[in-house]
This record gives structure tokens, C-alpha cells and sequence, in this order.
């Protein structure tokens, strides 16, 4: 598996400056965040953010901030999916291979509901196709539906698209209804994204994504749950999502450093970046 790390662990730092924290801290994949992205964007072209992706040796291996596809009707389903639509012609050009859609299963639903979900997931992943994206489905530990791994899975199979697969957020997982069981009903062609984190000290009841910290520092058990990953052939990015208000404040460098060593020790032997270095900033590999 290989570390990577989203853009939401250092959401408030400036795109050049964490991008550059990115590459002197190890990293070499990066998960972009949409809006942070696109905001980059204005009045720049999109070979712009190409050239400093380069510059510093990083490579885009997914996107997240994707809502409002599953259940939208009307006008505002036009609103959704026209951006959608934009995106991945964003994504197309930075060759970004995965995009995280989080569920919208934020109220309480009726029998149509259910049936309109699984439609549009079959097409946001025919849709995305062509463009070279996967769809990768989070699950909400608070939504009304697909709030657990083994629902959303169930929604996934029933779209019957081979371009949709699950995103295993572990804050997600650990924080609500879902079960160590579930992670047999993964498996090397369903499992599109991971995205890794911890808690500590705060019950999983009234966690919120501003609890999360770094892997290792809580009470997750990861190491069996990478161990599965790993025994199903997963051998893709495992992405640092820490949405901590503690973190954005903090030097984007030292966060970029102190994340990838947590990762690095998360992942253990399952890390396909180990080597002699692992775990050492870009600064003391002589980069």
C-alpha cells in the first residue's frame, strides 16, 4: 500500500506552500480537495497546477468533495451533475484515476429513494468512465442510509457498475454501525479508496471529523484492518484525511512531516514505500 495524503488534513495552508510541505515531507501521492482545488484554479490554467504537482515530485491519485448525486431531483439534480460533469473534466486533465462522492442520505428517506440512489450511482460510474474515474462511495456514519460499510456495499452491488466501488474512511467505519464482519464483503475490485485517521478520548457517539488525529496516536485498531486489506490483494493509496482544526493551524511543513511518519508506522509491512528511509523527510533523504 502507499501513503498518500489529503489536501483536508491541510485545508486552511495555501496550495503552493502545502504542495511544496507535500514533497520536502515524503510524500509522493496526494489526494486533492475539490473546492481548495478549483478556488487554486480561478484565473490559472490547469497545466498551472500540473507544473507545480510536478515541481514537487507529487502525483494526484484521487479527489474528494463530491455530493448531491444519489437522491437530487429537479433543478437542483441539474446544479449537481453539471459540476460533476465539470469535474471530471478536471479530473481527465490532472489524470486523477478516483473520485470520492460522499452518500446524501441526509434526511428521512421513501421507498423511491432507494431505487434513485442505485440508478445514479450506475450512472456516475458510467459517466465517469471515459474520463478515466473511478467513483469511490463513502459511507456517513450519520446518514439516514449507507451510514455502515456493509449497506453501502449492498448499494453498490445493486448499481451493477464495475466503475463504483466503496471508500473505507476509518473514521467512518469506527465511529459508526459498522462491524469488523463487514470487511469480508470487501474485496480487491469494490475496495476504490481508503482514507486513514485515529480518535482518542472522545466517545464515538459524539466524535466529529474535527476529533480525528494522527494514525497511531488513538485507540483504532488499524493494523488488523490493513492486514485484511492487504490479504484481499489491496495495493492501492491509503490516503491521511485529518480534519482537525489543530492541524490547520499548525506549520503546514511539520504537519506534512509528522503525518507521513505516522502513516509510514500505520502501514508497517504493508507499506510499498519502505525501504532504508522510510518514515524520513524529503530534507534528510537529500532531496
Amino acid at each position: 500500500m502507499k501513503p498518500c495524503i489529503s489536501q483536508a488534513t491541510t485545508m486552511n495552508a495555501p496550495v503552493e506552500a502545502e504542495l511544496k510541505a507535500f514533497g520536502r515531507g515524503g510524500w509522493n501521492l496526494v489526494e486533492l480537495w475539490l473546492t481548495k482545488i478549483e478556488g487554486y484554479l480561478v484565473g490559472r490554467k490547469t497545466s498551472d497546477l500540473r507544473s507545480l504537482l510536478d515541481e514537487h515530485g507529487l502525483k494526484p491519485a484521487a479527489a474528494a468533495g463530491q455530493g448531491g448525486l444519489l437522491l437530487s431531483r429537479g433543478a437542483e439534480r441539474g446544479v449537481h451533475w453539471d459540476l460533476f460533469r465539470r469535474r471530471l473534466e478536471l479530473l481527465r486533465e490532472l489524470e486523477v484515476p478516483v473520485l470520492v462522492v460522499a452518500v446524501d442520505f441526509q434526511r428521512a428517506l421513501t421507498e423511491d429513494d432507494y431505487p434513485l440512489a442505485a440508478a445514479s450511482l450506475a450512472e456516475a460510474g458510467e459517466l465517469a468512465a471515459p474520463y478515466g474515474v473511478k467513483i469511490a462511495l463513502e459511507f456517513q456514519r450519520g446518514a439516514s442510509f449507507c451510514a455502515s460499510l456493509d449497506t453501502t456495499l449492498a448499494l453498490i452491488a445493486q448499481c451493477r457498475s464495475a466503475n463504483v466501488g466503496v471508500c473505507l474512511d476509518l473514521f467512518h467505519y469506527y465511529t459508526g454501525p459498522s462491524k469488523f464482519e463487514d470487511l469480508a464483503y470487501l474485496t480487491r475490485e469494490n475496495l476504490a479508496w481508503v482514507q486513514l485517521c485515529d480518535l482518542a478520548g472522545t466517545p464515538r457517539e459524539l466524535a466529529g471529523d474535527s476529533d480525528r488525529i494522527l494514525p497511531g496516536e488513538g485507540d483504532f485498531q488499524i493494523t488488523p484492518i490493513l492486514d485484511h486489506l492487504g490479504a484481499i490483494g489491496y495495493d492501492g493509496p491509503v490516503s491521511l484525511e485529518v480534519l482537525n482544526p489543530a492541524l490547520w493551524v499548525s506549520p503546514v511543513d511539520r504537519v506534512a512531516d509528522f503525518g507521513h511518519q505516522a502513516t509510514v508506522r500505520a502501514l508497517g509491512r504493508w507499506n510499498d514505500d519502505a525501504g532504508p528511509d522510510a518514515g524520513l523527510g524529503s530534507d534528510r533523504k537529500g532531496r
